[in-house]
């Protein structure tokens, strides 16, 4: 019985043992950084707000990923805060993608959709490919569960932009840019939430004197 709480309330034992998961965040914090860099860069230029809204999503998954570096082995009440403060993150995602986009449906023109296309192309092979390697893990604790969340929305979020670049490219409107951005927001919102619901739970169900530690 008191290896079990151990397990439950002074951190997970696998995260602790295992190198691979630390060697893993620490690639998807590099990735995400230069991602939003590159999004950043290409979303100015095309003038999409699907891709400037996806940049700033691979911002956010990078803090994300150094908060998770930052709480391995802890307690899982501090990985339990951890992942609420990474929810945060991706509801303030979906509020700023929904106010750009409606900012760009007063102001905005079409975007560039070859560059949409390309750099879309780019991010869904970086993301899917953290998201592989976290795979294993999307069955953990809330902070393990809130990686594994981020990575697989930010894979369908790529596909959504690539195919809002053929909408762009079909039509000559901004719309599909615009629709794409506001579905990459309902991600964010539904992924945050499944995170700080897990989390609290998570923190409900500790010892008030673990839960102070």
């Amino acid at each position: 019985m008191s290896d079990d709480c151990c397990a439950s309330a002074c951190g997970s034992e696998t995260a602790k043992a295992d190198p691979r998961w630390r060697r893993i965040l620490w690639i998807a914090l590099i990735v995400n950084a230069g991602m939003f860099l590159v999004e950043m860069v290409a979303g100015a230029a095309a003038d999409s707000r699907a891709l400037q809204a996806d940049a700033l999503d691979f911002l956010g998954d990078a803090a994300n990923y150094a908060v998770s570096l930052a709480v391995v082995g802890a307690a899982l009440a501090w990985r339990a805060r951890a992942a609420l403060l990474k929810s945060l993150f991706m509801l303030g995602f979906a509020a700023w993608v929904f106010a750009s986009a409606v900012l760009a449906f007063v102001n905005g023109t079409a975007p560039d959709p070859v560059a949409m296309g390309a750099v879309g192309l780019l991010a869904l092979a970086a993301n899917a490919g953290v998201a592989l390697l976290l795979y294993r893990y999307r069955t953990g604790d809330a902070n393990m569960r809130s990686v594994w969340i981020c990575s697989r929305n930010d894979a369908i979020g790529n596909v959504a932009v690539m195919l809002a670049a053929l909408g762009v490219f079909g039509t000559g409107s901004a719309w599909p840019d615009l629709i794409v951005a506001s579905i990459m927001a309902g991600l964010a919102l539904t992924g945050g939430f499944q995170v700080f619901r897990h989390a609290i739970a998570e923190l409900k169900a500790l010892p008030a004197a673990v839960e102070q530690a």
